[in-house]
């Protein structure tokens, strides 16, 4: 098993150095972006196993960066740690409430937050122990961790993009999904956005996934939903 791999949104540059020595010194994988966009922007891109979060960012700030993790169906699980020089009651139950794990007020112990960072790698793995890491349907084996779509044991070969919408298709199976819906749980796009890309999106997924890709339902008038064989309805 690899080493977590953790992702640093930290703007400050000094400070980031001093948090990877700490980190790689712990035994952690590391990734450092200075804004909440680009962090947002590697969501889709790799697995991360937990964020170290900083609230007062460039452009869009912590706070507003946890939100759309925590709206994102795909990242609402990843643990994150806020770093923020900020000690305010206010922050902290915002933060909370937001959904962030834990809170760390600046300037702190590297040994207090290496403590924080395996205590809560621990809670999240045996918190996954009983969730389902690989979704199926009808011959089709998706496993999240992987990264990695099997039909009838033959790997495919699908975008990001293509990856995403399975998963959110199985994990809402039978479930009639707008394209605005799409649109904001797998591309995290605004819904102003002309919807028909989702149609295109849709299109080639049904073609590699061949047969299969009948389980892929239009709901006229609605968007999508995947169904197994022996749910269909009378839509197409």
């Amino acid at each position: 098993m690899s080493e977590p791999l953790i992702l640093v949104v930290e703007d400050d540059y000094n400070l980031a150095k001093l948090l990877q020595y700490n980190l790689e010194k712990a035994g952690y994988r590391y990734q450092h972006v200075g804004s909440g966009e680009e962090a947002l922007g590697l969501m889709g891109q790799k697995t991360y196993d937990l964020m170290l979060l900083d609230i007062m960012l460039p452009g869009i700030d912590g706070f507003e960066v946890c939100r759309k993790i925590r709206q994102n169906e795909l990242h609402k699980d990843l643990p994150i740690v806020m770093l923020t020089a900020k000690g305010e009651e206010i922050d902290k139950v915002l933060g909370f409430e937001l959904g962030i794990d834990d809170y760390v007020v600046k300037p702190f112990s590297p040994r207090e937050l290496n403590l924080r960072i395996r205590a809560i790698l621990k809670r999240n793995r045996r918190g996954r122990r009983d969730v389902q890491e690989v979704l199926t349907c009808d011959g089709l084996e998706v496993d999240i961790a992987r990264h990695r779509v099997t039909l009838d044991g033959r790997e495919l070969t699908l975008t990001l993009m293509e990856f995403k919408l399975l998963v959110v298709l199985l994990r809402r199976r039978g479930e009639a999904q707008s394209r605005e819906t799409l649109l904001s749980d797998v591309w995290d796009v605004d819904k102003s956005i002309n919807t028909r890309t989702i149609d295109t999106h849709i299109t080639r997924l049904r073609e590699k996934l061949g047969n299969t890709g009948k389980l892929i339902k239009t709901v006229r008038g609605i968007g999508y939903k995947l169904e197994a064989a022996g749910e269909e309805t009378d839509e197409k």
